[in-house]
């Protein structure tokens, strides 16, 4: 059996199909796995690092603020989309998969739509409440619908009805059986020091990483933290100079890297997360069961990700802090706070633990092994 996945973007697109694929292997050992993708995107880094066949495929999306640097983007991307189709139809040709899996990024758009029409088996996985408009277009050709969140099914659109199933998000194994104890030791982490680990995402998040460029100034003066922070591939720059400025730079108890590629690691390491509240965080912070600071992005649609936030919050398994109130020492004060009480953060933990799904690879496995016997959801 050879199965063509296509996913790209973020993260949070890319590593729910890394543990799809994981257990496709795992339940078929003699399935070939392929992956689809941008070169210059994460998902290269992140494929070819997991040891799977990766293909080219060059899809770019529509920046809708018009400026000169933008206007010439988008003469780009509708280059690369007018394409997108023959590159996939040749892409399909050369890897002739008995099944087609999207899970994010516009690099589906194409491939699974190309597939579909192909006749190949098709299925997509949207990891937010409020679904993509890419997922939305292809909800109406697919076979198979995967939706994380009970509220994703109607806005899949009526197209979708029939053969959408709730999965929730999955994650990767390690995340639930990464040892603690382990990774704090290879992190060199002292009796009883806290672990704080920040990212803004696999992009970056610049006013996140200013309020922990804050943070780190008031945590190396006043406390012993073990702090790691991840800037995102389009801030390192950027964070590098704020870094250098404030002097937080050179001290190793403030580690700042570009992208968190250990995840399950660190996060069974950390004692408290703080980061941006996607789909996909908020699934892995669950998994590993830990307490977190949420900061949403104001910036997606339906700002789906406040909402997300809010239901870690109300169940006492997270706070919550807008970008907007990142003003006068918010995260300092909040970090601070949350941090004098090492128990109630545990308990936060295990509060997130309980909203963890640990069988939505197992459902989405057995969706698709149905759709592959029958041809039918």
């Amino acid at each position: 059996m050879r199965v063509l996945i296509a996913a790209g973007g973020t993260a949070g697109h890319v590593n729910p199909a890394l543990a799809i694929a994981g257990e496709i292997e795992r339940q078929c050992p003699g399935a070939e796995i392929h992956f689809a993708g941008r070169k210059k995107g994460m998902e290269y880094a992140l494929v070819t690092k997991a040891g799977y066949p990766f293909h080219h495929i060059e899809v770019n999306g529509i920046q809708r603020r018009l400026t000169p640097r933008n206007v010439a983007r988008n003469v780009q991307a509708v280059y690369h989309l007018a394409l997108s189709a023959p590159r996939a139809a040749g892409m399909l040709r050369r890897v002739q998969p008995d099944l087609v899996i999207g899970a994010g990024g516009y690099v589906s758009g194409p491939v699974v739509q190309t597939a579909a029409k192909r006749g190949i088996l098709t299925a997509i996985h949207e990891q937010n409440a409020f679904p993509g408009i890419t997922n939305k277009i292809l909800a109406k050709s697919v076979d198979l619908v995967f939706a994380a969140m009970p509220d994703a099914v109607d806005r899949l659109g009526p197209a979708a009805k029939g053969k959408t199933f709730v999965v929730g998000n999955p994650v990767r194994p390690a995340m639930w059986n990464t040892d603690r104890a382990a990774a704090r030791k290879a992190l060199g982490v002292k009796e009883g020091q806290i672990v704080i680990v920040s990212f803004g995402g696999s992009l970056g998040a610049q006013r996140l990483n200013e309020a922990v460029a804050q943070l780190a100034v008031w945590e190396l003066k006043e406390r012993d933290f073990l702090h790691i922070h991840a800037t995102g591939s389009i801030e390192k720059n950027d964070f590098a100079v704020l870094a250098k400025q404030l002097g937080i730079n050179a001290d190793p108890r403030f580690q700042i890297r570009e992208y968190l590629d250990d995840m399950p690691a660190m996060l069974a390491a950390a004692d408290l997360v703080i980061s941006r509240a996607g789909a996909l965080t908020l699934a892995e912070i669950s998994a590993v069961g830990r307490a977190a600071v949420l900061i949403p992005s104001p910036n997606v649609a339906e700002n789906h990700q406040y909402y997300n936030a809010m239901q870690l919050e109300n169940l006492g398994a997270a706070r919550v802090l807008e970008e907007k109130k990142l003003t006068d020492g918010a995260l300092v004060k909040l970090v601070d706070e949350m941090t004098r009480d090492k128990a109630s953060l545990m308990e936060m933990g295990a509060k997130a633990r309980a909203l963890a799904q640990p069988d939505s690879l197992q459902k989405i496995w057995t969706h698709l092994e149905h759709l592959l016997k029958t041809g039918k959801p």
